[in-house]
């Protein structure tokens, strides 16, 4: 989460700190702007929706469609040509502020976010802007742990869905931005904020909140596509009347391995602090994936609160740091995953869930899920019952591993606080088998810094991270037939971006050092680079329009690295002959007002060292 003790990204004025649930002071559905949008006919809309999945020139869902594979199976750019690619296309948006968003393509236009909750749809031929949404935050007072990012949207039914920082979710006319609906999905004043990409599934949006760094007790919602009423709400930490919390106090994982616990004293603590799932934490940063024929939507859940002092909340701190699966009608538990049982060392489960096909031990294919944790292992679960299938072999260096920081004794850890993998998006290749992982060497030295939860939605982590010196970036293939690792590229910088595969035999990454680069699939050999104005803290995407197949990524730099800001949407293809009137390579955007919130306009940001992923 962070390497460095600190307060909330605060615009404005808080007055309260978090609590059990947000406040329900305004409508869960409240109708605005262009109020004569047609209802969205939910069967149609879904029939379209994975109808444009099936295109291979889309790019749907955050993850493409909704196995979150993002893989692409368009072969124009391939090894052999790849050396070749050249900018296309390059939009600003006149937003220096560093955002992570994933676009998305359907039928030749292409959405995506910036950072202050702008919503942005361009021609994904030329890069010339359609419309501009600028969010309007009404006066809220907006609290975040990680500054201003946002991951992106969702597109169904005509209609564009975006999660705000103030915890708002918002419905967009896809034709001309114009805003239809917005709904409340949490109270900002207490610590609830939004930053990623939502879902649709079946006429429900689907989106979580984070709000683990101010000691909130987090949920996932799914909302009406037409009304933004509330359908169903699942609470990431279970209250005693659900089972509660503690879990059955698991001393190791299912492969040996110790979460070194003193669970005597856990059990002896447990009453002094039988509330303490009041305020639990168990965020869902990141985008789910969804199983059609199970009707599950799959979840990983981020950190307890506090991150790192377990002594003030004992037990497995369910659902933290686990993959969670719910029934898609109803919001109903299926089953869970804990990877990491009472975590201290920030190990949430925070990559998006990649749906894929894998041989059990019995050499039988079994439809599975799997999940790129902080903790620096790739878990590969049963998606219809959440057994275990198998672990990878560590995909970074692991250093003094589960050993428990205390204050007298400060512990140099790794995976540290950044992973692992962070919040990267990976990439599943079918064509080799190999589950593509951005990860990083970035050891830091633990030790505990007991606080207590303070007003106004302050940062509750308990414990200080340093981070040390002679780090680097990481990218794995894992091979989940075997868990093994297949290759391995180091990079001279963290990163923490995000990847593409491709049926060209490619993978595609973007670096902390302002460059975006190609890697062989097959064999990790780097392939191509091209130099950026920003770093890439966001995933690529690929995707075609007019026979031409395009890669897309951001460069806007990321707070948590303090890399160089930028405001650009680049586009690469192969050279040809762009469309009449399109103006290549650059689309200037507008540089809208973003002093309404208290950010400076069209100009870089300082970059904070005090936050972590959203």
């Amino acid at each position: 989460m962070v390497w460095l003790l600190g307060t909330c990204i605060v615009v404005g004025f808080l007055a309260s700190t978090c609590a059990v649930n947000e406040r329900d002071d305004e409508p869960r559905g409240a109708a605005n702007g262009d109020v004569s949008q047609r209802d969205v006919d939910v069967a149609t809309a879904d029939r379209a929706h994975r109808s444009a999945m099936d295109k291979a020139g889309n790019w749907v869902e955050y993850g493409r469609d909704y196995t979150n594979q993002r893989w692409s199976p368009l072969t124009q750019i391939t090894t052999a040509n790849v050396a070749q690619l050249e900018p296309a296309w390059i939009n600003h948006s006149g937003i220096f502020h560093a955002s992570e968003t994933g676009p998305v393509v359907i039928d030749g236009v292409m959405y995506f976010t910036t950072a202050l909750n702008h919503v942005i749809a361009v021609d994904a031929a030329t890069g010339i802007k359609k419309w501009e949404y600028a969010y309007d935050y009404g006066g809220h007072t907006v609290a975040d742990c990680c500054s201003t990012n946002n991951k992106g949207v969702a597109v169904y039914g005509g209609r564009v869905f975006m999660g705000t920082l103030d915890a708002r979710l918002v419905a967009l006319d896809a034709n001309n931005g114009h805003e239809i609906w917005r709904a409340q999905v949490g109270n900002n004043d207490l610590g609830y904020h939004m930053t990623g990409s939502p879902t649709v599934i079946d006429g429900r949006v689907i989106t979580g909140v984070s709000g683990g760094e101010q000691g909130c007790r987090c949920y996932v919602d799914a909302y009406d596509v037409n009304d933004g009423k509330r359908l169903w709400r699942f609470y990431t930490i279970p209250s005693p009347a659900d089972g509660g919390w503690w879990g059955p106090w698991r001393e190791h994982d299912e492969w040996g391995l110790s979460f070194n616990r003193d669970i005597a004293k856990e059990k002896s603590d447990s009453a002094k602090y039988a509330d303490a799932w009041q305020h639990g934490g168990g965020p869902m940063w990141h985008h789910p994936a969804y199983d059609p024929a199970l009707g599950l939507v799959i979840m990983n859940i981020g950190n307890a609160a506090p991150d790192n002092d377990g002594e003030v909340r004992p037990g497995d701190n369910l659902y933290t740091s686990s993959i969670v699966a719910v029934d898609v009608k109803t919001g109903k538990l299926k089953w869970y995953y804990q990877e990491i049982s009472h975590d201290v060392w920030d190990y949430d489960a925070t990559t998006p869930p990649v749906l894929v096909d894998v041989a059990d031990a019995n050499g039988r294919t079994v439809h599975a899920v799997a999940e790129a944790g902080k903790d620096g292992f790739v878990y590969v679960l049963d998606r219809a019952t959440g057994k275990p299938i198998r672990k990878s072999a560590p995909f970074v260096p692991v250093l003094n591993y589960m050993a428990r920081p205390d204050t007298a004794h400060p512990q140099l850890v790794n995976p540290g606080t950044l992973g692992g993998s962070d919040w990267s998006p990976t990439a599943y290749s079918p064509e080799t088998g190999y589950l593509y992982v951005d990860g990083n060497f970035m050891p830091m030295m633990y030790w505990v810094n007991h606080e207590t939860l303070k007003p106004p939605a302050q940062w509750w982590g308990g414990t200080t991270a340093a981070k040390q010196q002679g780090n680097y970036g990481i990218v794995s293939a894992i091979d989940l037939r075997t868990g093994r690792i297949a290759w391995q590229t180091r990079l001279e910088k963290p990163i923490i971006s995000g990847l593409v595969a491709t049926a060209g035999g490619l993978v595609f990454t973007g670096t902390s050092d302002k460059h975006f680069i190609a890697l062989d699939a097959k064999t990790g050999r780097q392939v191509w680079s091209a130099a950026t104005d920003a770093a890439v803290n966001a995933p690529p995407i690929s995707y075609e329009v007019g026979g031409v197949q395009y890669v897309a990524v951001a460069a806007t730099g990321l707070q948590t690295l303090n890399t160089p800001r930028g405001d650009e949407m680049i586009a690469y293809a192969l050279p040809h002959e762009g469309p009449a009137g399109a103006s290549i390579p650059n689309v200037a955007g507008s540089s809208p007002d973003t002093s309404q919130i208290g950010l400076p306009s069209a100009k870089p940001d300082s970059g904070s060292k005090k936050g972590k992923k959203p």
